[in-house]
């Protein structure tokens, strides 16, 4: 059974080394022993991380809290997460600029992306059969 743990830290029985984890796994020990253990799945680094003072409005603190709450994530969980998204929006925006200034360099207009593409998988299986 997977669960998280409310602490950062984990005990194992017989004093094992404390360790930093994120989530871990019950088992029970040999008949000798009655008591569970609570076993790595795996490690998790110390913070590596430097924090951050972000002012919103409060609508928007809110809306964040919210969403935070319904997904049960951290604040920093879903800032990171909304960071991550503007990345990924703003490479995508680039390749699609990047690709515009091609096509109009070359006079590419958008209806004659479908006919260039057949005409060029046409070409591919032609010479793939010869």
């Amino acid at each position: 059974m997977i669960r998280r743990v409310p602490h950062p830290f984990a005990f194992c029985a017989k004093g094992a080394r404390r360790t930093r984890l994120a989530r871990v796994l019950d088992l029970h020990l040999d008949s000798n022993h009655a008591k569970s253990c609570q076993v790595l799945l795996y490690n998790v680094p110390m913070r590596n991380t430097r924090t951050l003072s972000v002012t919103l409005p409060p609508d928007m603190l809110k809306r964040a809290q919210s969403i935070a709450k319904k997904e049960s994530r951290t604040m920093s969980e879903l800032i990171r997460e909304a960071l991550r998204h503007y990345e990924r929006r703003s490479w995508w925006d680039d390749v699609n600029a990047y690709g515009r200034a091609q096509a109009e360099s070359r006079g590419i207009r958008e209806q004659d992306v479908d006919r260039l593409i057949h005409e060029a998988r046409a070409s591919k299986r032609d010479k793939k059969n010869s």
